[in-house]
């Protein structure tokens, strides 16, 4: 029998299936997880899914298992040694980005508590259910995503466009964008799209 999925999954990807049935639109209230997937995004931009993917693991050894307070301290040698690591995206941007998203995460953290109440503010702590006949009629950011990407760009976070906080908000279950036909579809939503 073969289980319905989003059609961005790629099967052939153990690492991607399991992504997507474990992982994705799963409310995630973990702060290193939150930290990490914020990044991971960030990371992705202009390439796939997949390529970050395929890289966590390194991405997870080369930046001290996502510990916000050791990435803020990063130097110049170790951003030369990032710079240098074929496990991740060797980009100068993104890794300085890293660098100073934990330092804005550490500020957020001691104003709000952390990520986890920052952000389920902003759904009143119950995740979006969107009845998206397929993955194509999803969009690429909402209005929600543009104002939480600007509260984010405020606090001195980067790489936090509102397409990039569309698919973090996807990513960590603030939004379920599972298909109708996929099997994590949710039947009876808590909290339905209203334009957000």
């Amino acid at each position: 029998m073969t289980i319905a999925r989003c059609a961005w999954v790629n099967l052939a990807n153990p690492l991607y299936v399991r992504y997507h049935d474990e992982e994705w639109g799963v409310p995630c209230h973990d702060e290193t997880q939150l930290f990490e997937l914020l990044n991971l995004e960030g990371a992705q931009a202009g390439l796939s899914w997949s390529t970050i993917l395929n890289k966590r693991e390194s991405y997870r050894e080369a930046f001290d298992q996502w510990d916000a307070e050791k990435i803020a301290r990063y130097d110049a040698q170790k951003v030369a040694a990032l710079l240098a690591n074929p496990g991740i995206v060797r980009n100068r941007l993104k890794v300085a980005a890293t660098i100073n998203n934990a330092q804005a995460y550490l500020r957020l953290r001691d104003e709000t508590g952390g990520l986890d109440p920052f952000l389920w503010a902003y759904v009143d702590g119950t995740p979006i259910l969107n009845t998206r006949e397929s993955t194509w009629d999803t969009p690429a950011k909402t209005e929600l995503s543009d104002r939480l990407s600007k509260d984010l760009a405020k606090r001195g976070f980067k790489f936090v466009g509102s397409t990039i906080v569309y698919a973090y908000m996807q990513a960590i279950g603030m939004v379920n964008d599972h298909a109708r036909d996929c099997h994590l579809h949710k039947t009876s939503p808590k909290k339905k799209q209203t334009g957000q």
